[in-house]
């Protein structure tokens, strides 16, 4: 992935909260195997099947003072949650025991070997995937480059994981949090412009509001529903933390309110954060309905548009050793 960082011009103006930092590390945070059996759980209650970002969510909600174990990064990577990373490794793992697989990039699918799983007692289940991962780590082939380390590789995980391939998944997250790092650090006007930019190469004609009296509308106009016909919408702006709390009902049902004073038909809510199921509910319980657009979904629109961020081809050297 290459970043053209020439599209965001950002400021200065990030603050962090180096109070809470200060009193939580890593050290305080869950093992990446605390969240293997919690990752396999999520993939069943969302209906035996799910995308990395749902499980991600899921597994989130049932952490403890999530809000402030969020805050924590390391020294190189201070834009990427620890939590967040713990949480992407335990699902790696859940698919490297068996427990769930891939059919295809980013879907995964509960096994045979998950439900047998989840049909134990909780303890018990507990304690074979955590063999189930020794064991896994115990007899995983060698790498090529031994001096190549995962994140995971620190004193406070359970074994040191120095031999672990990041998925693809786990990849895209990476540079996906970077994009949303660097967007925060946007001034807020800057990512309201930046938001009404990405929205206007879908085909939207959108004319910037804002200040006292707009109701917390950052944009209005109209989104092309066909080549004759188009639909009145409003758009709201949230330069959330990408990792902070997420957005709930009463922000969504607020902005419905809002938009409809505008006389709007249809409405869109864009933050770097998350959305709870509660908001992502009530966005489509009464009109206007609400589009939500996440963090998540930012970096795939961006992707898809190549603003500021572009593919790169990639070699697969190992693949052309069937020719050797």
């Amino acid at each position: 992935m290459i970043y053209d960082w020439a599209h965001f011009p950002g400021n200065a103006e990030h603050t962090v909260d180096t109070g809470r930092r200060a009193e939580l590390d890593a050290t305080d945070l869950p093992r990446y195997s605390d969240f293997i059996l919690p990752a396999i759980r999520a993939v069943h209650v969302l209906g035996g099947s799910a995308k990395a970002k749902e499980i991600r969510e899921h597994v989130l909600e049932s952490v403890d003072n999530a809000e402030d174990l969020l805050t924590v990064t390391r020294p190189n990577r201070p834009d990427s949650s620890v939590l967040i990373e713990r949480i992407d490794w335990g699902r790696s793992y859940a698919k490297l025991i068996g427990a769930v697989e891939t059919p295809s990039r980013g879907l995964y699918l509960l096994t045979a070997l998950g439900k047998e799983l989840l049909s134990i007692p909780a303890a018990e289940a507990e304690q074979q995937v955590l063999e189930m991962d020794r064991e896994y780590r115990r007899n995983r082939p060698a790498r090529k480059n031994p001096s190549t380390t995962s994140p995971l590789t620190s004193s406070e995980d359970l074994t040191p994981v120095e031999d672990v391939d990041l998925e693809e998944d786990v990849v895209d997250a990476e540079w996906s949090d970077v994009l949303l790092g660097r967007l925060h650090r946007l001034t807020p006007v800057g990512f309201e412009e930046f938001v009404l930019f990405l929205l206007r190469r879908y085909g939207l004609e959108l004319r910037r509001v804002g200040g006292s009296g707009d109701e917390g509308i950052d944009g209005i106009g109209t989104a092309p529903l066909s080549p004759v016909l188009s639909s009145r919408v409003a758009v709201q702006v949230k330069r959330y933390d990408p990792d902070g709390r997420p957005i709930g009902r009463d922000v969504v049902a607020l902005f419905q309110r809002d938009a409809q004073a505008k006389g709007a038909e249809r409405a869109i809510l864009v933050t770097l954060g998350r959305f709870t199921e509660a908001a992502r509910k009530a966005a489509t319980m009464v009109t206007p309905t609400v589009d939500l657009i996440d963090g998540t979904r930012i970096a795939e629109l961006v992707l898809e548009q190549e603003v500021g961020v572009r593919m790169a081809p990639k070699v697969d050297e190992t693949w052309f050793d069937r020719f050797d």
